[in-house]
């Protein structure tokens, strides 16, 4: 097992709250869900932070993204 702790260390939520930008309550409920892949591990929630990395730029958005208007009334 030749790995530094970096290689395998596991997120908190805290962690993925700050790579991702989204609060506490968005974690929890898409853990347990099932959407954002997690590690129970006793009762802590935990996360691979390769997953993700992978989550975040593979996963299909529940949301959409609108095209910028050029030329629009805020630029009249």
């Amino acid at each position: 097992m030749g790995q530094s702790t970096e290689e395998w260390e596991l997120w908190t939520w805290r962690e993925v709250a700050r790579a991702l930008k989204v609060s506490r309550s968005w974690i929890y409920a898409r853990a347990e869900s099932g959407e954002l892949p997690s590690l129970r591990i006793g009762g802590m929630l935990r996360f691979d932070p390769l997953a993700i990395q992978r989550f975040a730029f593979e996963s299909p958005s529940s949301g959409r993204i609108l095209p910028l208007a050029l030329g629009s009334s805020a630029e009249r």
